[in-house]
């Protein structure tokens, strides 16, 4: 599994994230694409069809940040960000429970940008 340094590096991974996917809507579109019409956009076709997203899991302790590429078939975490430990506190105060795994929020996603398109080591 990739690192935040090694992920930098792979811009055929970065340049297709899709910032506004949450866990709840990969699972609606890839698992239950037979489903998905009624959603009426972004319908997945194939195995091939791939989406990459960021979530942060809860269960981790502290809370860890995965990029997950997703198709119908499963669900693979292609790297692993620690976060610093103030943001982790604000994200679990923020979270509905403790533990699960949740959608980026602005912060998270701020950061994350920022070490990935910024100019920071």
């Amino acid at each position: 599994m990739m690192e935040l340094s090694e992920l930098k590096d792979r811009q055929d991974i970065i340049g297709s994230i899709d910032w506004d996917m949450t866990p709840e809507e990969a699972v609606t579109r890839y698992l239950e694409w037979g489903n998905n019409w009624s959603h009426g956009r972004n319908l997945v076709r194939s195995k091939s069809d791939v989406v990459h997203y960021f979530v942060v899991n809860t269960w981790d302790d502290p809370p860890k940040i995965y990029l997950i590429e997703r198709n119908s078939d499963a669900a693979v975490e292609l790297a692993v960000v620690d976060m610093p430990e103030a943001m982790a506190k604000r994200f679990l105060d923020r979270a509905p429970t403790r533990k699960g795994v949740y959608a980026v929020d602005r912060e998270v996603r701020e950061w994350l940008e920022e070490k990935l398109f910024g100019n920071h080591p």
